[in-house]
């Protein structure tokens, strides 16, 4: 039996004034504690540490520069942590913090870590807490919020479903705030079928995620054949219920077949910051061919990126797919359509692949 990742926002944390949600977060820790002695081995992903820290130093809306939004998470990333720790202690279970970032999933290297760590923790019986490491990411080289980083864990760890708890009671077919006709969708087959929908990007003032993120986390997890579940961290035994199939909240079936947890994240969660046109045969070499894009097919490109950034790639006003850029915007004007020879004698130093092909996910 596989573990169980259980995201929590930080509407269901930290109230409107900072503090620690404790009774909420009791009656989550009960549900995790009986999980925990029944052997399904749960994973919690918690948002909440800036929230955490906005509340100790004061400051009533979530800041906007990056700085601030790093202070504030550490000032508030230990003490989150010590209130898990101390509620699911007194239950009889053992806690762990594990803080990751962008990096630990990209980098071979360090993701086989990151597994090997949480599989030890997972043998020893011990719960992990994880956060993003938001003291050290930037915009650049973040998940973008929780959402998307729980849905990488539960990849990384091959779960048996993911759980992502909200103030909400699950997807609706338009906002239950403002719509009285409303009504809770309670089972994604297909999710083709939310298409019109009024799937909303709002947050409270503490959080940076939204409705439309946990549906597209859900849609990451399905597409690793891991089912999902969209619902109400009020109600006190939501988790038990999705962990025990009963009707709960949202829920998304699996889907058939497994894909990397990087190509998962680059292809739904990292925003692209240009765009490269390419020709027939570059398009054609990377859709039928799983090749590499070199310099020499690229006719065009489009915005300013840095080396690092995602980009999408296309032909004749279509999207081939979404990678990893070698080059920045401007390298690439100077290289484009040459050959790797003449590339070489341009920049000695650049990498042959424009974009790698283990840094590429067909998006068309």
């Amino acid at each position: 039996m596989g573990c169980l990742v259980v995201k929590l926002g930080s509407s269901i944390v930290v109230g409107e004034d900072g503090e620690p949600r404790r009774d909420v977060l009791e009656a989550v820790c009960d549900q995790l504690a009986a999980l925990h002695q029944a052997g399904r081995q749960p994973v919690v992903v918690t948002s909440g540490a800036i929230a955490r820290g906005m509340g100790i130093r004061g400051i009533p809306l979530r800041p906007r520069s990056v700085d601030e939004l790093q202070a504030a998470s550490a000032v508030g990333q230990g003490k989150l942590y010590q209130v898990y720790d101390e509620l699911l202690r007194v239950r009889g279970v053992p806690t762990a913090q594990v803080l990751l970032t962008f990096f630990d999933m990209s980098a071979r290297t360090h993701y086989v870590n990151a597994r090997q760590t949480l599989h030890k923790l997972l043998d020893w019986q011990v719960v992990p807490v994880i956060n993003e490491n938001d003291t050290t990411t930037t915009d650049e080289i973040s998940f973008g919020n929780n959402d998307f980083l729980a849905a990488q864990v539960a990849i990384l760890l091959g779960a048996e479903l993911l759980v992502l708890l909200t103030d909400a009671g699950g997807v609706y077919t338009a906002d239950p705030r403002f719509n009285a006709d409303a009504q809770l969708v309670s089972r994604v087959d297909e999710f083709e079928a939310l298409e019109g929908l009024d799937i909303g990007h709002a947050t409270s003032p503490l959080g940076s995620g939204g409705m439309r993120s946990k549906v597209v986390a859900a849609e990451m997890a399905t597409a690793a054949g891991i089912p999902a579940v969209i619902a109400s961290g009020l109600a006190r035994q939501s988790i038990l219920a999705a962990a025990d199939g009963e009707p709960v909240g949202t829920r998304f079936q699996a889907r058939g077949g497994r894909y990397s947890s990087f190509k998962l994240w680059l292809r739904y969660a990292k925003p692209t910051r240009g765009r490269v046109l390419v020709d027939a045969g570059a398009a054609r070499a990377l859709r039928e061919g799983g090749t590499s894009l070199l310099p020499v097919g690229i006719v065009d490109v489009a915005g300013e990126f840095e080396a690092g950034d995602a980009v999408e790639v296309a032909h004749d006003g279509r999207a081939v797919g979404k990678g990893i850029s070698n080059y920045s915007a401007d390298e690439l004007r100077q290289v484009r359509g040459l050959k790797s020879d003449a590339v070489r004698e341009i920049m000695p130093r650049a990498t042959e692949e424009a974009v790698h092909r283990d840094y590429f996910v067909l998006t068309s």
